[in-house]
Order: C-alpha cells, then structure tokens, then sequence
C-alpha cells in the first residue's frame, strides 16, 4: 500500500562542492533550508537585506548586492537559489515605488498590486540577467515556496501560486543553459498532502517536513565530494551537539577532546572556520 503520491527526485544538473559559496534570497522557506545547509558547514549567504517575497524585492536584493561593499559579500557566490512566496507587492503611493518593506508604516501610504504571468517572467529574467553579469559561471535554481498566505483567502493565494510557477516555468525553459527548478512546492502539496506535515498554525511546513523536502534537495544537488563532506561532518556535529550526564568526568572530558581535534582536523581539510564550527569551545 501507498500513502502519499512520491515526486520523482528531481535530476539538476547544479552539482555543489563542499567549497561552493550559496547565495539564498526570497522568502522564509529559504531561511529554513539555508540554516539546514549552515549547519552542515555550507558556505551560505542567505537574505543579505532581510526576507523577500515577491519577485521585484527579490531583484532589488540582487542589485543591491551587485553594488556592495567587499566586505559585506566577502566571496562571490556561484550557486543561486532564489524562493518566490508571492506575485502581492505594496507600492508607494508618493512615488509609485515598490517597496521591499513598509517598515510598519500606516496602510494608506501603500496601495497593493499583483503582478502578471509576464510582468514576474520579465522581472526574473532580469534578475538572472544580473547575477551572470556578476558571474557568468553561476548556477542558478528556481523554486516557489509552498507556504500559503492565508490573509489573501486560499482561492486567490493558489491563484498567486500558479502565476509564480507559471513565470518560473516561462523563465526556465528560456534560461534552461543555466536555470533549473526545484519543486518545493510539489512536494509539499502532493508527497506531504497531510495536515500532519505542518506547523501548529496548519500554513507553514513543519520541521519534519522542511527536512524532509532539504534531503531531496541534498540528493539533487550535492556532488560526489559534497556527500563526503556531510557523511564526515554529520558524526562531528553529533558529538558536539552531545549533553553528558558529568561534564567534568574524566571519560567526557577525553571525548570531547578527541571531538576537537577531529573537528580541528575537519576545518582544515576544508578551509573551514574552527571556531565558528566549534561555537567557541575551548
């Protein structure tokens, strides 16, 4: 017997290394993967200016980014994953801006809008043309966040999903060199179709399920060295994250010894920060 309706793991031709620097922008479901991969020891750098939902304030990151300063982004990344949550922006009725924030500022200076099928397609496509002029090399992966946003009614935010992933699929086939799409959004409304896969509020993924889709995403992304890397952290993170029954016993105090040093040894091996590893045990 079959309880769910399995997505066929997707094949990306995007393969990470353990060396990679990944660059996330879009909404929360990509802060939830992102601290996946940071705690597995990825280099990422996730929402640089804050969580962005829809596809304009996901530009204006980009091209913010694109004009910072070294030190803001140290290294340029060469793995892009950009989330859309929604096609809903709040434009500024002074200057007819649209705003990535209101900043809690009154409702009436704003007016809401949705954009089109063509207006999202053109506006990704802008921010794809932005980061391969920042790096023609970069791999870039699309996906749509599966959260619903309950304050539109669930009519109109299904018909808001559909645009995205209607746009995202026009920018796909025309980028398909060197843009790919991850089905986030498939997998939790067709495999994870079961109120037991969501929060408490019943909207957002719960834990077990922003788990589950990242391990689909590890096994579509990661290269041959990447799965290494994991394979080999995963014990370290194990034995650091162990609560001993006497932290001053003998035994513990050889142990988590022997756990640095592996660590230090780790860190090493890949260029990795041991102190940032270690959350600054001695």
């Amino acid at each position: 017997m079959q309880f769910s309706t399995p997505i066929d793991n997707p094949s990306l031709s995007v393969q990470i290394t353990p060396r990679d620097v990944l660059l996330f922008v879009g909404s929360c479901f990509a802060e939830s993967v992102s601290r996946r991969l940071e705690a597995d020891c990825f280099r990422v750098i996730a929402n640089p200016f804050g969580v962005m939902y829809n596809p304009v304030s996901v530009f204006h990151t980009v091209e913010r980014l694109l004009h910072s300063d070294a030190h803001q982004i140290p290294s340029r990344p060469s793995v892009v994953f950009l989330t859309f949550g929604t096609n809903h922006v709040y434009r500024l009725k002074s200057s007819g801006e649209i705003v990535d924030n209101c900043q809690k500022r009154p409702h009436n200076l704003f007016v809401e809008e949705q954009l089109s099928v063509e207006m999202c397609a053109d506006v990704m496509a802008d921010t794809i043309a932005l980061l391969r002029e920042w790096n023609p090399d970069m791999r870039i992966v699309m996906t749509v966040s599966p959260i619903r946003y309950q304050k539109y009614g669930f009519h109109d935010s299904q018909l808001s999903k559909a645009t995205l992933l209607l746009s995202v699929d026009k920018v796909v086939k025309s980028n398909s060199a060197h843009v790919e799409y991850f089905p986030a959004y498939e997998i939790m409304n067709d495999e994870l179709r079961d109120y037991r896969y969501y929060a408490t509020d019943m909207i957002h993924p719960s834990e077990q399920a922003v788990d589950y889709i990242y391990e689909i995403l590890l096994r579509s992304v990661l290269s041959p060295d990447a799965v290494s890397f994991v394979e080999e952290w995963q014990p370290l993170k194990r034995a650091l994250s162990h609560r001993p029954f006497d932290a001053d016993s003998e035994a513990y105090r050889m142990f988590i010894g022997q756990t640095l040093d592996k660590v230090r040894q780790f860190a090493k091996k890949y260029d990795l920060d041991y102190n940032k590893l270690t959350n600054n045990k001695p």
